[in-house]
């Protein structure tokens, strides 16, 4: 139909695919999921027979060594500085790279693809991995910890940093272009008051997951409570195994609770 010179089409909308279209997408997914599932060997009558073990693992765990606890003090504390110290490293890191690496705010493709490369090469290694690295540079102790935790957090954070950049509304930029402002006036008027909320939820769930990290960490010599917990597995001493876990455990819960709470107070 043609109104005022203009053609109005008119689409019937989809209705569901048909079975000749989700028979061969259900097949390949079983497909897939049986050759992953061959490939890590799962096993039910495998894990059944471990149950025994598990429960006596568990069972040489209790009752917990709640005394060994106030050794554990000074350790949890250098857990919880490694996780605010890699965090706020791995922002300032992420900060420089974050312009560039949206495609709203890139002054060149080729810039934009190479620093979403950089951010993929920072998050792609495991913290362990660069803990490892970092503890034969600058030897044992949280310095390795906080590092590696910085590079791998930057990662992320200025992946996240990058695609909030992306979904911000153009018309304040675009407004302030108009009015001849420079780069960074646009940045600090136009973008950050839009994406700074979620940048500030970004990194309060970067430092949750990160007293989580600083945990694992201290088995690979790089400082925190995870050295204790490993420690006392080796030497078969699992009462004060269990009071690690708690202890893990405690960190973990009030870390969720505390960015939780500031969350909200964000909102």
């Amino acid at each position: 139909m043609t109104v005022a010179g203009y053609r109005l089409v008119v689409t019937q909308p989809r209705g569901p695919l048909g079975w000749w279209i989700l028979l061969p997408i259900v097949l390949a997914t079983v497909a897939l999921l049986w050759w992953a599932a061959i490939g890590t060997k799962l096993s039910l009558s495998d894990l059944l027979d471990g149950l025994p073990w598990v429960a006596d693992f568990i069972g040489r765990m209790l009752p917990p060594n709640f005394a060994y606890m106030q050794n554990l003090i000074k350790p949890a504390v250098e857990s919880i500085q490694i996780a605010l110290w890699g965090t706020l490293f791995g922002v300032v890191l992420a900060l420089p790279v974050t312009f560039f690496a949206a495609r709203n705010l890139s002054p060149h493709p080729v810039v934009f693809h190479a620093m979403r490369q950089v951010l993929n090469v920072m998050r792609g290694i495991n913290e362990i991995i660069l803990a490892l690295i970092f503890v034969a540079a600058v030897g044992l102790g949280p310095f390795a910890g906080v590092i590696a935790m910085a590079i791998h957090g930057a990662g992320m954070l200025g992946k996240f940093f990058a695609e909030a950049v992306e979904e911000i509304d153009q018309g304040p930029l675009d407004a302030l272009s108009a009015a001849g402002v420079g780069t960074t006036q646009k940045i600090v008027f136009g973008v950050l008051p839009q994406v700074l909320p979620a940048w500030i939820g970004v990194v309060l769930y970067r430092f949750e997951t990160n007293i989580r990290v600083s945990t694992v960490l201290g088995m690979v010599g790089a400082g925190g409570i995870g050295f204790e917990l490993i420690s006392s597995m080796k030497l078969f001493q699992y009462e004060n195994t269990a009071a690690c876990v708690i202890v893990i455990l405690v960190l973990v819960l009030g870390a969720d609770l505390l960015s939780s709470k500031l969350r909200a107070m964000i909102r």
